[in-house]
């Protein structure tokens, strides 16, 4: 897997700059903590290169990138250092090619369609977009899509918790830069705590993972459609009947034969199923490829005699 399937599958990467090189590793320790083990360590400082050095040797596990990169001294410099690949503001074609040769990826910034033919010229096909809500936002990256269809945006600037979900959402945003998860006054204050609570936080915009509905394994088409009517008695719903279960509304479906769990199933809705498999992975969990139909694949561990399955939304 290459480092740009890897920032997809986090989502969301910190964007952070380093005053002080001590502060590195705990810093990125509590973005890992808390679902986040990524980071864009800026050249915007003198300690960013020392920062990423101590990150890559204490901390294999993040996922490192040098941004800002403006040269190619600082090209060198990022990679001896550790880092796996390259941010830059702007398309230097001088610097991406440089890249190109010492083979290290590069995600250059672009903010207009002549910024992305130079990228597609150069032969990439991710791109950063910044700054991303000064250069139009969302509806900026869907316009240049519809004639650079093979294009993906990794836009940065203003991206926060606020509106992290709609850039998820559409599908040319491999991922998103931000830096409300690892604030300033947290950083000099070393507020791990709360920089590992935002993350935390922050990965949960991202994955969007909410109760969708509750699976009875009634067991025969007769037992659904009675289980399924009494329910709707009590919630005042509507039955809806299907090839291999009942639904009571949205929120109970009554399965006409013995399906999976015990008890029966829960469906967990999230914005990206790859996505929410890969951080519900790290947490421990596992899942059933046979299962996976694209729209849904279902974990392999009973949670109180439930199953448990993810559920496109």
């Amino acid at each position: 897997m290459n480092v740009l399937e890897q920032l997809s599958l986090v989502g969301l990467v910190p964007v952070i700059k380093v005053e002080d090189a001590n502060d590195a590793v705990p810093l990125c320790g509590a973005l890992a903590r808390g679902g986040l083990p990524v980071a864009e360590i800026t050249f915007r400082s003198e300690a960013a290169e020392e920062a990423i050095r101590r990150v890559h040797k204490e901390l294999p596990e993040v996922i490192l990138g040098a941004g800002t990169v403006l040269t190619k001294d600082q090209v060198n410099r990022a990679m001896a250092a550790g880092a796996t690949y390259i941010v830059s503001p702007g398309i230097n074609p001088n610097i991406v090619r440089y890249c190109q040769e010492v083979g290290i990826p590069i995600v250059p910034g672009t903010s207009c369609p002549s910024n992305v033919e130079t990228a597609l010229e150069l032969g990439l096909t991710t791109v950063k977009f910044f700054p991303a809500e000064s250069a139009g936002g969302l509806k900026m990256i869907k316009a240049m899509s519809a004639p650079y269809g093979s294009v993906r945006f990794l836009p940065t600037g203003g991206i926060n918790e606020k509106n992290v979900g709609e850039y998820l959402a559409f599908p040319k945003v491999v991922a998103v830069g931000g830096s409300w998860m690892a604030p300033a006054d947290a950083v000099a204050a070393k507020d791990w705590d709360r920089i590992e609570k935002l993350a935390r936080e922050a990965v949960d915009l991202v994955l969007g993972l909410e109760l969708k509905h509750v699976g009875i394994n009634s067991g025969t088409p007769e037992q659904a459609m009675e289980d399924a009517k009494r329910l709707c008695a009590l919630l005042n719903w509507t039955v809806k009947d299907g090839n291999k279960s009942t639904f009571a509304g949205a929120g109970f479906e009554c399965m006409k034969f013995a399906g999976r769990g015990r008890n029966g199933h829960i469906a967990i809705a999230a914005n990206s199923i790859k996505r929410a498999r890969w951080h519900l992975e790290r947490r421990g969990f596992t899942f059933d490829d046979s299962s996976d139909n694209g729209k849904a694949i279902y974990m392999n561990e009973e949670i109180g005699g439930f199953a448990f399955h993810l559920l496109q939304k």
